[in-house]
């Protein structure tokens, strides 16, 4: 049965690999023994250039294949010739490759100023010398849980993007749908004037339409007048008032007295 270790991708003990770098050579193999005391690979070299060189951080090509021989931690000593363990650390962090490589700095001087100016620059951890068996084995134990962290987090990465991808084909679907929204809202108020002249036109034919009757209504003669034109229409007719008996001329009254003297 797989151990959480294997089943979460965190290298094993007999994986674990560290380089060490310092100039003594007893520190070397006090700082080799503890390792292996701690069931952890180990490589020792006397300088920050050896590191350099062992690591192909010199321009030059690596030494050994570095995806086949994967460094955990870089354990560096402080004070050393031609090039010291800061400015060590500040390469390895300059690196695009390696700069996630945990590195620990030891020194026999407990200097507050250079503690500080190391942890500002990359350090995981200060260890003043002589080093420990509790000090490699609290190394190891941060090695592991950092890689459990780094394996938990590349996988939650790695199903965001997933997720994220799953959810581009509807986000891109949805996009002409709601461009075509924006395209409509545009030709709508582009189109207002036109709607607006409509209107006005409604208005005045509509005012146009209720005065009508008023024009019309003075247009037609009135009744009275219709009735008064009848008797102009008889008295063009072809009979001329020579051809009427003078009875006819005559009022009532003055008719009624001719008709009587007759």
């Amino acid at each position: 049965m797989a151990t959480a270790r294997e089943a979460y991708g965190t290298p094993s003990d007999e994986e674990l690999h560290v380089l060490a770098v310092d100039d003594s050579y007893v520190d070397r193999k006090v700082i080799e023994r503890l390792l292996k005391v701690s069931a952890c690979k180990v490589t020792t070299v006397e300088s920050g250039i050896r590191a350099l060189q062992y690591l192909g951080l010199d321009g030059r090509k690596s030494s050994v294949d570095f995806d086949a021989l994967k460094v955990n931690l870089i354990m560096t000593d402080y004070s050393m010739p031609g090039m010291t363990g800061y400015e060590l650390l500040k390469k390895i962090k300059e690196s695009s490759a390696f700069r996630e490589i945990p590195v620990v700095i030891m020194s026999s001087e407990n200097i507050l100023t250079r503690i500080d100016r190391c942890l500002e620059e990359g350090a995981e951890e200060y260890i003043v010398k002589p080093v420990k068996l509790s000090d490699v084995r609290r190394l190891k134990e941060f090695i592991i849980k950092g890689e459990l962290e780094e394996n938990s987090k590349r996988r939650h990465q790695k199903r965001k993007q997933r997720e994220e991808d799953d959810d581009k084909p509807s986000s891109s679907s949805s996009f002409p749908t709601k461009q075509r929204e924006e395209d409509d809202d545009k030709l709508s108020s582009s189109s207002s004037p036109t709607k607006q002249r409509e209107e006005d036109d409604d208005k005045l034919s509509s005012s146009s339409s209720s005065s009508s009757p008023t024009s019309l209504s003075y247009s037609q003669p009135p009744a009275d007048d219709a009735s008064t034109s009848e008797p102009s229409s008889s008295l063009s007719s072809p009979c001329s008032p020579a051809e009427l008996p003078l009875s006819s001329l005559l009022s009532p009254v003055k008719r009624s007295k001719f008709l009587s003297r007759d």
